[in-house]
């Protein structure tokens, strides 16, 4: 166990202190609807937004997976969540505009927006109770469950708590009989469990108070102090591991030495520090192949979850795109480069048992994350590494219970129990007491999860199956007029019907998941064809949301150039792309330099001008990426934003439906 000093204790009840007043100064403004309370009252600033949305993404064990992924598999692995920068991107060149256009309060909320028919009140059914519910308390629960590496060695609450207070929770752990301790096989595992089930109720009661009195200006307000605590925090962790070898040359000398003839997997020294695929470990046509497709074939693909909520949040376009540019700089490369060294370093001060499984080997290497900020942090800065990472772990859970409580709110509540069954119209107030209400459900769902995670891994590998079905047809929506609410179900019922066999049959995981994408999405265009949705609904959505793509005979309606849309999606694209090969560049050269990492056995030159390379390409596409997507032209809307929709005429629209059909 870890010894905390004064200073350290002191350090995290600062942090409590400061996210209970964040909590209580929004209070009051976040009571008056909830547009105020989701939605921040749509004042935020890109900054704020992107930085916030960057917090919400440095959950607790993101740095343990980072660590486990270099000790075993390599840098290059990173690419596996380097790549989503082309979604995030996407998202704010893209779509970020059109979602903060679109002045809905959730993702669910927009199919009844974007579709027509009766089915899209079914479908906003549906994606409330399966985001809001299924999948939102099944994340909450895996990072709670993931509180446990961090709290063990800090958190000794049974020298702290008098026996009256701590002993009825040692009983109600045991006969829960769910041990939450690092090691399960330890002779103290049910002591162990109960520390860390008390810490867990302490982080989130803590969450759950800003989260749920002040709504996303508290959640907000706090993710940016987070995230400045956490990359501080780690930037002290990596200068400490560096000093403890005398730079990084060191270090890497060391790892070349100890590990020449094999380290942690049988992977090599070249391979451990390998950014580029010829150098990886096992970089097979499958691997790339899931590399390079995930970003799109995933259930948030357009943003659609937390990330466009703080897009809708924002208080102009141009801060709805600058949200996302500032996280993926934030996300992809800041938080990277900061890990880079302290992964490698570990690697040598707790050096690995090389006849451990490869699960188990995994499991340890990450692991050391945690032992390297007992061992080799001094008081003070220890304190400060361990509020960082409980406020990386604040910061997910105030999101996740945030998100989830808008759907059960605005979707659930508001729409379908209030206006389809009822037949009213909520009171505004009586809302905010029902979203309050809401987070302390998904919190007690979340934590009932948590205690059968060990049942529930083919679920959630299910789930993101199920989210490489979805994906693909969540951006088409926007850029193509002829997704209609009948594709999107068609396309969650082929989902739902070939996940079982694709994971009983299909044993290549990238196989499987371009299977699931082409099935899937194939069925929600093929049925979208045969089912358009009425042209009064696709031009009013047009009118608000204004989204880039192909969306011609809906265009010209409104006496548009049809290509003018296509011309800013071609320019969303440009944006998107220059943006992704900037952060991709500046991440390779500099984190190549940084830990010395090999250039592509197919580079002829030195490795001087290799990351010369790296470093001037990814500079001289910032002025390209800015211009495409920030200039004055990026910004124009092919209409006014403030515009009337024009008078609809029931004729009209029928002579529409038969001239585009066939469209």
């Amino acid at each position: 166990m870890a010894t905390l000093g004064w200073i350290d204790i002191l350090i995290i009840l600062a942090f409590v202190v400061y996210s209970v007043s964040s909590g209580i100064r929004s209070s009051k403004v976040a009571s008056q609807n909830l547009e105020e309370y989701f939605l921040a009252g749509r004042s935020l600033s890109g900054w704020s937004a992107g930085l916030s949305m960057a917090a919400t993404q440095f959950a607790a064990d993101t740095p343990l997976l980072v660590t486990g992924l270099i000790a075993t598999a390599g840098i290059f692995a990173l690419w596996q969540l380097w790549i989503y920068a082309l979604s995030f991107l996407l998202m704010g060149f893209i779509l970020a505009p059109s979602w903060r256009r679109a002045s809905v309060l959730t993702d669910a909320e927009l199919t009844e927006l974007r579709y027509g028919s009766g089915a899209a009140t079914a479908l906003r059914g549906i994606k409330a109770i399966y985001f809001g519910t299924i999948f939102n308390c099944v994340v909450l629960a895996w990072v709670l469950f993931a509180t446990k590496a961090i709290a063990e060695p800090f958190l000794v609450w049974d020298q702290w708590l008098p026996a009256a207070l701590y002993q009825p929770m040692l009983r109600l752990v045991t006969w829960i009989d769910v041990p939450l301790s690092v090691n399960p096989a330890d002779a103290h595992v049910w002591i162990m469990s109960t520390n860390n089930l008390i810490s867990i109720l302490a982080i989130v009661l803590v969450t759950t108070f800003y989260s749920a009195t002040g709504g996303l200006r508290s959640v907000v307000a706090t993710d940016v102090v987070q995230f400045g605590l956490a990359m501080l925090g780690t930037a002290i962790f990596m200068g400490y591991v560096i000093y403890e070898f005398g730079g990084m040359g060191p270090i890497v000398e060391q790892i070349r030495d100890r590990y020449a003839t094999g380290g942690p997997g049988g992977i090599t020294p070249d391979q451990i520090l390998a950014f580029v695929p010829s150098q990886a470990k096992d970089a097979s046509f499958a691997l790339l192949a899931v590399f390079s497709l995930q970003w799109l074939i995933q259930l948030n693909a357009d943003g659609t979850g937390y990330l466009a909520q703080r897009s809708m949040a924002c208080k102009s376009d141009r801060d709805a795109k600058l949200a996302s540019v500032v996280f993926t700089f934030a996300q992809v490369l800041l938080r990277s480069l900061l890990w880079l060294p302290i992964a490698l370093g570990l690697i040598l001060v707790f050096p690995p048992d090389l006849s451990l499984a490869p699960e188990i080997l995994k499991h340890e290497r990450e692991v050391t994350f945690v032992k390297g900020i007992v061992e080799l942090l001094p008081w003070g800065v220890k304190g400060l590494m361990l509020t960082a990472m409980l406020a990386a772990l604040a910061s997910t859970i105030d999101t996740h219970l945030n998100w989830g409580a808008s759907y059960w709110t605005n979707d659930i509540y508001k729409r379908l129990i209030c206006q389809v069954w009822l037949g009213r119209d909520p009171d505004p107030r009586t809302l905010v007491w029902v979203a309050r209400g809401s987070n302390l459900l998904i919190l007690a769902i979340s934590m009932l999860v948590m205690t059968q995670l060990t049942s529930i891994e083919g679920a959630w590998k299910l789930a993101l199956l199920l989210g490489a079905g979805m994906g693909p047809l969540l951006v088409l929506r926007w850029l193509w007029w002829r997704i209609s609410a009948w594709g999107e179900l068609a396309c969650v019922t082929v989902s739902l019907l070939t996940a079982w066999p694709l994971l009983a049959f299909v044993e290549d995981e990238a196989l499987r998941l371009l299977l699931m994408a082409v099935l899937a999405t194939g069925a929600g265009i093929a049925v979208s064809l045969l089912t358009p949705e009425q042209p009064e609904r696709l031009r009013r959505f047009f009118r608000l949301a204004q989204p880039p793509g192909w969306w011609g005979p809906i265009a010209a309606h409104f006496g548009v150039d049809p290509h003018t849309n296509v011309r800013r999606l071609g320019r969303g694209v440009a944006a998107m792309v220059a943006a992704a090969f900037c952060v991709f560049s500046l991440l390779t050269g500099f984190g190549s330099w940084l830990v010395l990492s090999p250039a592509p056995t197919w580079w002829p030159l030195s490795w001087g001008l290799w990351i010369a390379l790296q470093l001037v390409v990814g500079a001289a596409l910032v002025p390209v990426w800015l211009k495409l997507g920030f200039s004055e032209e990026a910004e124009q809307t092919p209409l006014p934003v403030q515009a009337k929709v024009t008078t609809l005429d029931p004729v009209r629209d029928a002579q529409f439906l038969d001239a585009n059909v066939s469209n």
